[in-house]
């Protein structure tokens, strides 16, 4: 890093307050914990837990925080996934009532902080067209260095690797954090949940059951249990082959996990949740 970079952070360190990064168990956030490591010594870190994550994201988090040998701090103790679901009456969260951002992320991040200053240090990258987690509350303010100092996606790589930390596992079969049944997730990554997770795809059918007389299900266009057809996880795994070749040809030079992820985009081009898998 050149003098003027390291200057740029003394002087965010030097800011009053409190300085937060809030993790995700996904690569970009850890990249920025690993980045900042040292250089900004009150750094906080916390994760908002769902209760509801997949164990290599909880095992990934646990090299972080040997890694820093600072404690990540877990926020939602007493009141996960499940609990909220009661409150809303078995209501499924879905992207036109994402009840679970603001009830899991959002409102426990800013009912721990409180009113105090807080320098909230966010991992978007430079190459990307997304602002992530930006709160309404005043005292609540968002730091970008990635996008300060120039940081793409291969510097996000090297970072980790660097590090030795690496990838998360699951990056393998899905291309983002949070909750193992998130509605975001891409038909191949539902068949990768079951192919890896079984007895978790088990558990995200059961919240389908009815309730109260309805149904809800966490993909609109079908069912988990449609899903699982072996004719219908054969023609995912089919149409996924495909679109993973055309990436290939197209951008021979890229990293496997790069054409993985463009793959299950090319799926479907609702993009996901920002807050949960930085």
């Amino acid at each position: 890093m050149q003098t003027s970079d390291d200057q740029i952070i003394r002087a965010w360190a030097e800011r009053p307050g409190r300085h937060i990064v809030n993790l995700s168990g996904g690569k970009d956030s850890t990249a920025l914990a690993i980045f900042l490591r040292g250089k900004i010594p009150q750094l906080e870190y916390l994760f908002c837990d769902t209760h509801k994550e997949l164990p290599e994201t909880y095992e990934y988090l646990d090299r972080l925080a040997a890694y820093l040998q600072r404690p990540i701090m877990r926020l939602n103790a007493e009141r996960g996934f499940d609990h909220w679901l009661e409150m809303y009456g078995g209501m499924l969260p879905s992207a036109r009532v994402r009840w679970c951002t603001r009830k899991l992320k959002i409102e426990p991040f800013e009912y721990f902080v409180g009113d105090d200053q807080v320098w909230s240090y966010v991992g978007i990258r430079a190459d990307e067209e997304r602002s992530g987690y930006v709160s309404t509350k005043p005292n609540i303010q968002p730091v970008f260095p990635f996008k300060e100092f120039g940081l793409k996606l291969a510097d996000i790589e090297r970072i980790l690797e660097d590090s030795g930390i690496g990838l998360p596992s699951y990056y393998e079969w899905r291309q983002r954090s949070g909750c193992w049944f998130c509605f975001y997730q891409r038909s191949g990554e539902w068949v990768g949940l079951k192919e890896r997770h079984p007895e978790l795809y088990e558990q995200a059918k059961a919240y389908e059951s009815k309730r109260d007389g309805e149904q809800f299900f966490w993909r609109q266009r079908e069912s988990l249990a449609e899903l699982e057809r072996p004719e219908r996880i054969a023609q995912i795994k089919a149409q996924h082959a495909q679109r993973l070749e055309q990436e290939r040809r197209q951008r021979p030079d890229q990293p496997l996990i790069e054409l993985i992820g463009a793959a299950l985009d090319a799926e479907d081009d609702e993009r996901g949740c920002d807050i949960c898998h930085l």
